[in-house]
């Protein structure tokens, strides 16, 4: 997964009904099984319409916080979708399971030794962009497996 050099993301909705219930990128936990996971970007979203949503689409930032160096990510969610009420998490790590999508194991999240904070859009047709934020603390850059 490379960098995009701008947010392709083009939706003037605001209508309600998608959210995003939670971000993470470290102290990262399963929501079902309520176990440790390895660090990864991790979006947890609920539908709150009561329609279904399909072909959702996400982008990230990825902010240096000492450096103000930037990275952008897009991601169309192929396979993943939401039932009306439904709660569901995505996750960027390279696993090869539903709701699991590809990272950049190269990326500022990987490798900066400073905070990074990432900031996260997700979008579904008809509704308003949805949007989260999460924070890597500054430290050694995040280790795939850790």
């Amino acid at each position: 997964m490379l960098p995009v050099p701008s947010n392709p993301i083009v939706n003037t909705s605001t209508q309600p009904g998608l959210e995003v219930v939670n971000t993470a990128v470290e102290n990262n936990v399963d929501p079902v099984t309520k176990k440790d996971l390895s660090d990864r970007l991790q979006i947890t979203l609920k539908n709150s319409s009561t329609q279904p949503m399909s072909n959702l689409e996400v982008y990230y930032l990825m902010t240096d916080s000492k450096t103000g160096q930037t990275e952008g990510y897009y991601q169309m969610l192929d396979g993943f979708s939401l039932a009306p009420g439904a709660t569901g998490t995505v996750y960027f790590d390279n696993e090869t399971a539903p709701g699991h999508y590809p990272e950049n194991l190269y990326s500022l999240y990987r490798t900066s030794k400073n905070e990074v904070v990432i900031d996260v859009e997700v979008s579904a047709a008809g509704y308003a962009i949805a949007k989260g934020q999460a924070k890597k603390g500054a430290g050694t850059g995040e280790v795939a497996g850790e």
